[in-house]
């Protein structure tokens, strides 16, 4: 196979395990310079490719180059395309393997549902109008963050300033924040709003370098009344981007203009973001989203399917809110399966039938989680790198991780204390029973740790 074929077949199988503005933001004008000794040579666009894809993807890239048949030791990149090269994205030739319906699992078909719902967004705001307040689920997980809004809409850039929503993954961040922007536009059409996720937002900043367009982006963000930007803790990953994301935040907070942000954690837990950018965090009102309650999730539940105007029995509701209580993305997901197979089947559904359909997704997302997949989500969240848990290092910032995930691999997935000992740097196992000792004690009076363990989980069982 040559560098070209086999750059395309990794690139088709790269693509599969992201999101398609993702894989297009960053492998787009990438492909195979040389190969020699082992080493292949990746060619880039730009800087910020070429860092992205160092320090977020460089294993994905390695894996799959290996996968598809190529005896590759190590990736390097640089920035430019040799005259010659080819690059399989700018081909006309290249097929993405992504078909509606093609070997997809039950996940997949509803994000593929999901998207054509999304074909509704506005292109000027990039809101979905399906968020709104008046399908928005309150209680007493999410009832500071829905004060907290309800106050940001009465008084526009002068409450809180900047609003800052934080929970876990499928908590209904995306639909609050959204649901504002809806909401200040239903009262006034002429107020300029601005959605946009934090990786839109650096890969606009990417092209808009390419093409020396930076003066247009930068009017088009400072422009707006209220700019609402999800997951803003991908961008604490590079210092171009947070710089730049810190001009534009200043320039808006000046003049009055709300800001609202949303993170998967609050930001003094987001290890890399800048100290500047963090007090300006702090300095507005920060809200999080935790876990729905029982009552919360029969309600998510019931409200669901009327709105699919299904007739699905309370003792079914009910068990799927008994024993479903990590996030509401997994409620509507066992509810969509639920729903899938009473239209399948045009019979109605029991609680027995519910209970085997329930066991069968625990199983599924169970069986997904690996010791490889809980250490690289404690080394992303502690933004260090794995092998520097395995390391003989005593720094604080390095033994707090490595406890933390020695711990996780005992309690997710049951690992033995000399396996914990020798997957990190071949320890003894009395240093494991140690490690999953202090984080256990810790978790009792460390509303902290707690938090910073659950972000963690969601991350992994997320992946």
């Amino acid at each position: 196979m040559d560098k070209n074929e086999l750059w395309k077949t990794t690139l088709a199988k790269i693509e599969l395990d992201l999101s398609r503005p993702n894989f297009l933001t960053w492998f787009q004008g990438t492909g195979i310079m040389n190969i020699e000794d082992g080493m292949a040579t990746v060619f880039v666009p730009n800087g910020f490719a070429k860092e992205w894809l160092q320090n977020k993807y460089h294993k994905t890239i390695l894996h799959a180059l290996r996968e598809s048949g190529s005896n590759i030791k190590d990736v390097t990149y640089m920035i430019g395309r040799p005259e010659g090269t080819f690059s399989p994205l700018r081909s006309k030739n290249y097929k993405s393997v992504r078909r509606p319906g093609e070997n997809t699992t039950p996940s997949e078909l509803e994000t593929e549902e999901f998207s054509i719902k999304e074909l509704s967004v506005d292109p000027n705001t990039n809101l979905n109008p399906k968020y709104t307040f008046d399908n928005f689920i309150v209680g007493s997980f999410n009832e500071l963050a829905y004060a907290a809004a309800q106050s940001v809409i009465k008084n526009l850039g002068t409450s809180y300033n900047p609003l800052f929503i934080y929970g876990g993954v499928g908590l209904g961040k995306t639909h609050l924040i959204q649901a504002i922007g809806n909401e200040i536009l239903k009262q006034n059409q002429k107020i300029k709003v601005k959605y946009v996720s934090s990786e839109k937002y650096m890969s606009e900043i990417v092209d808009a370098l390419k093409n020396q367009q930076m003066n247009e982006l930068k009017d088009k963000y400072r422009a707006v009344d209220l700019l609402i930007m999800d997951d803003i803790q991908f961008m604490a990953r590079t210092e171009k981007m947070q710089e730049e994301f810190f001009h534009t935040f200043n320039a808006l907070y000046e003049k009055n203009k709300q800001v609202i942000l949303s993170s998967d954690r609050p930001p003094r837990a987001i290890s890399t973001l800048e100290e500047r950018l963090r007090s300006r965090f702090e300095g507005g009102m920060i809200a999080d989203i935790g876990l729905p309650d029982f009552e919360t999730r029969f309600l998510i539940l019931k409200t669901k399917a009327e709105f699919k105007k299904l007739s699905v029995p309370e003792a079914v509701l009910i068990y799927i809110a008994e024993n479903i209580k990590t996030n509401i993305r997994e409620l509507e997901g066992a509810l969509n399966q639920i729903i899938m197979s009473i239209r399948l089947s045009n019979a109605p559904i029991d609680v027995e039938m519910a209970k085997k359909m329930i066991s069968n997704r625990k199983t599924s997302s169970k069986k997904f989680v690996s010791a490889k997949k809980i250490v690289k989500a404690v080394a992303e969240f502690y933004d260090i790198m794995e092998r520097d848990l395995a390391a003989h290092s005593r720094r604080r910032d390095i033994v707090k991780p490595r406890q933390v995930a020695m711990y996780l691999l005992r309690e997710e997935l049951g690992s033995s204390y000399p396996s914990i000992g020798e997957r990190f740097g071949g320890r003894d196992h009395t240093t494991a029973i140690h490690s999953c000792k202090k984080i256990g004690q810790e978790l009792k009076t460390s509303s902290e740790l707690e938090e910073e363990i659950r972000i963690i989980k969601d991350k992994i069982f997320s992946a």
